[in-house]
């Protein structure tokens, strides 16, 4: 790619490619994969990234929201799509646009059955979630009996997969932890299928668990980060690859002597004669505000420049005092050499929020 002449966020799809195929690598054949693309494709361009995994064969794709699936129908992808958290006031697009509501609570599944049965639908494919100790979203085991009451009432509606979440598959301290959510879960689909008769698919794992926990792989799995270059350590990282790189350029230099401030509430004085750079990327696209006072960095000419002062809505500054360089050149914010996730380390934080904060105003560009 030429260096870049503006803020951009560069989305490799080799990368993309490189990291599908090493997660399905660690899968039986016969083991179906769902790519997680919520949140802009986890901050990147989720038309991109879906229409490009579509085209890998990748078998099901899952949102957070109705809006998200609705934009990927729009933008041509035909895959089934599963909406993690849907909100009863969408449930009559939901099935306009053929997407696939996880149902996790007693009055989700009521109100799903009743738009399903005003719509005159027959089968319509759902997913229940259980709760096995994320505490976030899912029915609990016990709920098994009024489920299989509830769906044997309609015909309106049929459970294609069950599912859980796996809550520290990343974390080897907590494995017992982790192996007592697989055993629950194991209970609840073998309860499930006594009395209902028929097994619908299952999945849990996330990108940790398709690494970690090859006993868990089920029917299906989910995977999010793993598919923009991120594992769940160190070691993991090594065999993925960075999809997208954050990029901008110097706007101007500036010489400054000792105690001139820079920036807002003259957070930052030189300690002596310094010269600066202002960046045109700030807290509106996606680097914090944490980032400032040097307490982050970005590369220069392959050195590393703190973000002096504080950060502005649409501007950063850095030291580049013992830096050669000039006006216009490039800079990265994070790329697959400085890492999203090197970033995030500066600032207490993880690569999930590096991602997803950056900015729609920032412009993708394609790197194939």
């Amino acid at each position: 790619m030429p260096k870049a002449q503006e803020t951009i966020l560069e989305l490799d799809l080799n990368a993309l490619t490189h990291n599908y195929n090493y997660l399905k690598s660690k899968l039986k054949p016969e083991t179906k994969f769902l790519a997680v693309v919520k949140a802009f494709a986890y901050g990147s361009d989720s038309e991109i990234i879906a229409t490009h995994l579509q085209s890998l064969e990748v078998d099901y794709f899952a949102v957070a929201y109705t809006k998200e699936g609705v934009n990927l129908r729009d933008a041509g992808i035909t895959k089934p799509i599963l909406v993690l958290h849907p909100q009863v006031a969408n449930f009559k697009t939901i099935i306009e646009r053929c997407l696939e509501p996880s149902l996790y609570s007693p009055r989700i599944l009521k109100e799903f059955v009743k738009t399903a049965e005003q719509e005159k639908q027959n089968d319509y494919p759902v997913h229940i979630k259980f709760n096995t100790g994320l505490n976030r979203l899912g029915f609990w085991h016990n709920d098994v009996d009024f489920i299989s009451s509830q769906l044997e009432s309609t015909t309106a509606i049929k459970v294609k997969s069950l599912f859980s979440h796996l809550a520290a598959s990343e974390d080897e301290k907590e494995r017992d932890f982790t192996l007592i959510q697989i055993e629950d879960f194991n209970k609840i689909s073998n309860d499930f299928e006594s009395k209902m008769g028929y097994k619908p698919w299952l999945h849990m794992c996330n990108t940790s668990g398709v690494i970690n926990y090859p006993q868990a792989h089920f029917d299906m799995v989910r995977c999010g980060i793993g598919l923009y270059g991120f594992g769940n350590s160190a070691k993991e990282d090594k065999n993925l690859k960075p999809m997208a790189s954050l990029k901008s350029i110097i706007s101007q230099i500036h010489l400054i002597e000792k105690d001139e401030s820079v920036g807002y509430n003259r957070a930052y004085k030189a300690k002596g004669f310094e010269k600066t750079a202002t960046i045109p990327i700030g807290h509106a696209d996606g680097v914090s505000r944490s980032y400032g006072n040097e307490n982050g960095y970005v590369i220069v000419n392959g050195q590393k420049a703190p973000i002096i002062g504080n950060v502005c809505m649409d501007m950063i500054m850095i030291n580049i005092t013992n830096i050669d360089c000039k006006e216009g050149d490039e800079v990265i914010v994070f790329d697959d050499n400085f890492k999203a996730s090197d970033l995030a380390e500066s600032a207490n934080t993880i690569s999930y929020e590096i991602l997803t904060a950056i900015s729609q105003r920032v412009s993708r560009v394609v790197s194939k």
